[in-house]
């Protein structure tokens, strides 16, 4: 055994390169060809490795210190049975265009030379949902890795390192997206195992069946949308027992002519009113989080539920059609999607958007946000009701709501403020052509 100094190798065409990160501790035993230390440069990043196996004795290098070649490193308790490693220049640094190109992949992993010794950089966390920034700085692995995990869109703080000390390498990264995909991802970015495989034939007869390609898609959108946006739901009712008997009045009317007027008609007609009264429910936030995109248009969605799952077709320019033109479209619509004829800028485009289970039954429920839209209404099955009118209880047709938003755009005061002009407009559809 001998002591030996542990020292910078050729880094080519650098006077002097930042430690950006140390990979190994007093007491630690490393071999040959481990990394000791990453440094970065204006062009690149890269990890120096051990000319020698030994144990460390004592480390001479720390984070943020400039370094060159022959700067000494540590000092290592060197196993002189070891064959000992032929210094070799590491590979040259990639060049500015590339680095480019990387750090528009991976903003939050670039870094800048510094003038001054000893600063560590700040930098501002990426804007990726599905990583928490604190586990994933935490996470041990070399930058490399880090730009890979993120171009991949995978948290460092799930994955398990295999290299020494749980290091993890890019083949741990590979491996956990792997496994995400094979079990559907289900809870991965929240950091929640997978439901383990059960075998239910064992308690009694099963029949195994495909979900349908809509199935799948609904199901893969709905959990993105529910797991990145807190959903507040605000409930509250309609009185439509005016709506109801003009609706009917006119659809008598007009039933000659095979136009039928239907309560969804008169519920876009109300929400598109109450977009204009309240801009912030028609729009959406910007890829960053950090702006929102107010729109001037009026594009309503409306639900169809088809033999194959939910869809969404949209309502083009909402505010500028007539009761009439709406309860055609919405009629036409869906006959399209249940037909699966529904071409994809159909169902594009959309403010805001419109779920209906009145037809079926149930009382009240929390329709999920249809991201990158803010809000979502829901309708259940109206039903009449005792209403004190100040003298005495009347019959009264009530029509459950269900108002669904991102609480990151809209305060839980604008829910309860959209929902009741919202109410208004349905009880006295006067309101609607003022």
């Amino acid at each position: 055994m001998s002591i030996k100094e542990i020292v910078v190798p050729d880094i080519g065409d650098f006077e002097s390169v930042e430690v950006i990160e140390v990979l190994v501790a007093v007491g630690d035993i490393v071999q040959v060809e481990d990394s000791l230390i990453t440094v970065e440069s204006d062009k690149a990043s890269m990890e120096i490795p051990s000319s020698e196996s030994g144990k460390i004795l004592k480390l001479k290098v720390a984070l943020g210190d400039n370094i060159a070649k022959g700067s000494v490193l540590l000092m290592m308790e060197v196993d002189e049975t070891s064959p000992e490693v032929k210094e070799e220049s590491p590979p040259p640094p990639a060049k500015k265009t590339e680095k480019i190109e990387r750090e528009k992949m991976a903003p939050a992993e670039s870094v800048t030379s510094k003038a001054s010794v000893g600063k560590v950089q700040v930098h501002k966390p990426s804007p990726t949902a599905s990583i928490d920034e604190v586990r994933f700085s935490k996470a041990y692995a070399s930058p490399s890795v880090r730009r890979f995990a993120r171009e991949l869109g995978v948290d460092l703080g799930n994955v398990e390192g295999t290299s020494r000390k749980n290091r993890i390498n890019r083949d741990d990264v590979k491996g956990f997206v792997k496994k995400a995909m094979a079990t559907g991802g289900s809870g991965t970015a929240l950091g929640i195992k997978p439901m383990p495989e059960i075998d239910f034939s064992q308690f009694g007869d099963i029949e195994s069946q495909a979900l349908s390609k809509i199935n799948k898609l609904t199901g893969e959108f709905l959990h993105r949308s529910w797991v990145t946006v807190p959903h507040v739901t605000q409930f509250d009712e309609a009185d439509i027992t005016e709506m109801e008997a003009f609706r009917k009045q006119m659809s008598k009317e007009m039933e000659k002519n095979g136009i039928k007027i239907t309560p969804l008609a008169f519920i876009v007609w109300a929400v598109v009113a109450s977009l204009k009264a309240f801009p912030r429910f028609n729009s959406s936030l910007d890829a960053t989080g950090e702006n929102l995109i107010l729109k001037k248009y009026y594009n309503i969605g409306v639900a169809v539920d088809t033999p194959n799952g939910l869809v969404v077709p949209v309502i083009k320019e909402a505010d500028q059609k007539s009761l009439v033109e709406i309860s055609q479209e919405i009629r036409e619509l869906a006959i399209k999607a249940r037909d699966k004829k529904l071409k994809p800028s159909e169902m594009q485009g959309g403010c805001f958007s419109i779920s209906s289970l009145g037809g079926i039954g149930g009382t009240r429920f929390t329709p999920i946000v249809n991201t990158p839209e803010v809000a979502v209404l829901g309708v259940s099955r109206s039903k009449m009701e005792p209403v004190w009118n100040g003298a005495e209880f009347e019959p009264r047709l009530i029509l459950p709501l269900s108002l669904s938003y991102d609480h990151r755009v809209i305060d839980g005061a604008d829910g309860a403020r959209f929902t009741t002009h919202l109410s208004k407009m349905l009880s006295d559809i006067r309101r609607m052509m003022v």
